[in-house]
């Protein structure tokens, strides 16, 4: 990730125009568009995932969320939607992010690290293995009763990944059942370069809504406005 991109918010799920319209009026400018998901419903379609990113491509950056696993997949999808950035949640091999780094003409990469338990050392592993093949990791959730590989909606141990942040040759982003009411703890505890949220701006109808995406985005940022600068003082909102 850039410098610029600490302290990123990344808001998944966008079901329709009106909705990333809605987040971007919020202060959202990282937004995700969901396909290919296995466990997961699909929001809307391609072509109008597509529609979206044309109109509102200079007001946020859109990137694109699966499950695909193959560099010829990522890249043709990534091409139809238009974005420039794929979070790959799929167990992808090394040759194949070989591939799409060698073919996808400045995709940036984000490899999801799933915590399942206290899998800390595999997590470790698979962050120094892949490090020079993305541009950051996203630490989410594994859910044991579904299989479902993050966009679960479960939190997880944050202390497994704070101790990835510790450690990580890149940056790590953290998801998993965050919301308006732990992002700012949970922050704190972590101490991420960004979050990732999905199912906790989302009412009984499925869509986001603003008093929660505009609290959200508060929390969020009251949360790295605090967190302690690498000299281990500790920063205070305006």
């Amino acid at each position: 990730m850039r410098a610029e991109d600490e302290g990123l918010i990344h808001v998944a799920g966008v079901v329709d125009l009106a909705e990333a319209e809605m987040l971007i009026d919020c202060g959202a400018r990282h937004l995700g568009f969901p396909f290919v998901l296995g466990h997961h419903r699909e929001d809307l379609s391609v072509q109008e995932a597509a529609a979206i990113v044309a109109a509102l491509g200079d007001r946020a950056t859109f990137f694109l969320i699966t499950y695909l696993r193959t560099a010829t997949e990522i890249v043709d999808l990534c091409r139809r939607l238009g974005v420039g950035t794929v979070q790959l949640h799929g167990d992808v091999s090394w040759i194949e992010l070989e591939r799409l780094r060698a073919t996808s003409d400045g995709l940036r990469v984000i490899k999801s690290l799933i915590v399942r338990g206290d899998n800390l050392e595999a997590l470790n592993d698979d962050a120094t293995r892949l490090a020079p093949l993305v541009e950051a990791f996203i630490t989410d959730t594994f859910d044991p009763s579904t299989g479902a590989f993050g966009a679960t909606g479960l939190t997880h141990d944050w202390e497994i990944s704070r101790r990835l942040v510790e450690v990580s040759p890149r940056s790590v982003i953290l998801a998993g059942g965050l919301n308006s009411q732990n992002v700012r703890e949970a922050i704190l505890a972590v101490g991420p370069a960004g979050v990732d949220v999905h199912t906790g701006l989302e009412g009984v109808d499925g869509r986001k809504r603003r008093d929660l995406t505009t609290r959200f985005i508060a929390e969020a940022r009251a949360g790295f406005a605090a967190r302690p600068s690498k000299s281990g003082v500790v920063k205070h909102s305006p």
